[in-house]
C-alpha cells in the first residue's frame, strides 16, 4: 500500500532509528536486540542467507535463528518494525 513517495521517507526514519539505537536511554535486553538485529538484517539484507553458525557460536546461531524467522518479510515491513521497535526503546 506504500507510495513511491513514502518509501524515501520510510528509508530516512529507518536510517534515523538506526542511529537512535545506538543512543538508547538504557541497554535493550538481549531479546530486544536480538528483534533490532533481524529487523534490520531483513530490512537492509532480505532474507537469511547462508548456513547457519555452528558448534559453539551461541550468539551467531542465536541471530540467525531470529534474521530466519523474518523470511518472507518485506524490506518495507521490516524497516517500519525495526523503527516501531526503537522508538519504544526510547520512550522506556
Amino acid at each position: 500500500m506504500a507510495t513511491a513517495s513514502t518509501k524515501p521517507d520510510l528509508k530516512a526514519q529507518f536510517e534515523a532509528a538506526a542511529g537512535a539505537a545506538k543512543q538508547t536511554k538504557k541497554k535493550p535486553d538481549n531479546a530486544t536486540l536480538l528483534k533490532l538485529y533481524s529487523y534490520y538484517k531483513q530490512a537492509s539484507e532480505g532474507d537469511v542467507q547462508g548456513s547457519r553458525p555452528g558448534g559453539f557460536d551461541f550468539v551467531g546461531g542465536a541471530k540467525y535463528n531470529a534474521w530466519t524467522k523474518l523470511n518472507g518479510m518485506s524490506k518495507d515491513d521490516a524497516m517500519k518494525n525495526y523503527v516501531k521497535q526503537v522508538e519504544k526503546l526510547n520512550r522506556e
